[in-house]
């Protein structure tokens, strides 16, 4: 199978595309626009592979998608090419709207010519898959907010059928490409398949997320900041899982189906934070604390306080669940920082700069 990943060179895309040529024959087709969050040497690995090529495009380019489907002749689209930073949503909301709507748009245009001139078997057997984010839904009911009659009631979790409620510029965003996605396959035909996924945390994320920025501060002796008092409820899955997972849906998932992929991993903020201090104090010791190093400040605006995810329909239908709980993925996770400084190094020597 030849598969065509966009973002390929991002977080959650260089896992996907590490999974595939290092646990399957299929071949990638990588294209990135190489924005600050894209970097090949994430993929330098798996470069030299036969059944690897990458393409320099941007998928707001309809000449140059044209070209690459005409060229390469994909059998299935992942797409995963997306703006994702929530606080540089709030800064700047354009990039957003432009490459998450109008980029996506255009993908499923180029996608829906090409799929039209296919041969019937083909047609039939291709796969256009949209990666996206539990942040879609807005926020969930937080324990804080429980009253004494209804303590003992489980919380509720994200489903496939929940009401999208995004709160941010990134989340509607993302929404409305979700939307999109579904319209080809409904007005068009075209055969796609959406997914949901909770905060995926791992090696080679860039450090302007909580996780890999608390690491690299920590180890530099600079503050470790959190959104007002770190009581923001996440659940976090471990990006190759997550890969798993997604590789999992393309091969197995029914067309027109969603499916939600989490970690079981519901953890506060603050508590994520302590507990990679407490892993660094084993790891690199000094002579202060590193918890001491945290510090917080002002909250972001519209802060969704509660992200948790139902996957029990991965479970059921897919048979996949994820290998690694938080406390195995969170230490795998310190452990390569620990080892990939100069990954790090050159992250922040290029155009982006880590924030905080």
């Amino acid at each position: 199978m030849n598969i065509l990943v966009t973002g390929g060179a991002g977080f959650i895309g260089s896992a996907v595309v590490r999974h595939i040529i290092n646990n399957t024959q299929d071949s990638v087709i990588n294209v990135d626009k190489l924005t600050y969050a894209g970097n090949l040497e994430s993929l330098a690995s798996i470069a030299s592979s036969d059944r690897y090529v990458f393409e320099q495009v941007d998928i707001c380019d309809r000449v140059e998608l044209n070209r690459v489907f005409k060229q390469h002749k994909p059998d299935v689209v992942m797409h995963l090419a997306a703006e994702s930073h929530v606080d540089r949503s709030i800064a700047a909301p354009s990039d957003f709207i432009q490459t998450n709507i109008v980029g996506t748009y255009t993908l499923l245009e180029a996608t829906l010519a090409y799929w039209n001139t296919l041969p019937v078997d083909a047609k039939q057997a291709f796969r256009f898959q949209h990666i996206s984010t539990d942040e879609v839904y807005g926020d969930l009911p937080h324990p804080d907010e429980q009253d004494e009659h209804s303590s003992n009631e489980a919380l509720p979790l994200f489903t496939e059928t929940t009401c999208y409620a995004p709160s941010s510029p990134y989340s509607a965003s993302k929404a409305a490409s979700d939307h999109l996605v579904r319209a080809w396959l409904r007005t068009f035909g075209l055969p796609t398949l959406v997914t949901n996924c909770s905060n995926n945390y791992g090696p080679y994320h860039f450090p302007e997320k909580l996780i890999p920025l608390v690491i690299l501060n920590a180890l530099e002796g600079k503050l470790l900041p959190i959104y007002g008092r770190g009581d923001q409820i996440r659940d976090w899955l471990f990006v190759e899982d997550h890969a798993r997972a997604l590789y999992k849906v393309l091969t197995a998932g029914k067309v027109g189906e969603t499916y939600n992929i989490g970690g079981h991993n519901e953890k506060r903020n603050i508590d994520v934070v302590k507990t990679i201090c407490s892993i660094l104090d084993v790891l690199v010791p000094k002579e202060v604390l590193y918890a001491e190093q945290i510090t917080f400040v002002a909250d972001r605006p519209g802060h969704d306080r509660r992200y948790a995810i139902d996957a029990s329909k991965m479970s059921k239908e897919l048979n996949w669940e994820p290998q690694e709980t938080f406390e195995t993925g969170l230490r795998k996770t310190i452990e390569w920082y620990l080892v990939n400084q100069s990954w790090c190094q050159h992250v922040q020597d290029g155009s982006y700069q880590r924030e905080g």
